[in-house]
């Protein structure tokens, strides 16, 4: 994923529950802490910790809910490692592994995209 230099953490080295929370945020994007403690099914003290070990890297930023400005938004960082990673690895493929899951699953030919790209 990312080099690691002295005394610098990265998600890997993160506890479950962090990790657990990161990926939360990543498919469902910004979300309060109540709202995470009720999609990650952990506990509001552990939802904290979790957030304030992701902050402590970079890997999300805290912002202001508009809706009820007591609480808190998290998001993703717009710069963090990782998120996207297999969309940017489908497309330096050319999009070979997206489209040869998407034909493996519908059951068709993957010759059908060959024909489509190379024009034979």
């Amino acid at each position: 994923m990312m080099a690691q230099t002295d005394g610098e953490e990265s998600l890997e080295d993160l506890p479950p529950s962090a990790k657990l929370v990161f990926k939360v945020l990543e498919y469902d994007g910004p979300l309060t802490q109540k709202q995470i403690v009720n999609e990650s099914m952990l506990s509001a003290r552990t939802v904290r910790y979790a957030l304030e070990r992701l902050e402590n890297i970079d890997v999300v930023d805290e912002d202001v809910y508009f809706a009820d400005a007591r609480q808190s938004l998290y998001k993703l960082s717009e710069d963090t490692p990782g998120e996207g990673e297999a969309e940017a690895e489908a497309q330096a493929d050319g999009g070979v592994r997206q489209s040869s899951d998407s034909h493996s699953r519908s059951g068709t030919s993957r010759s059908t995209n060959v024909d489509a790209c190379c024009g034979e």
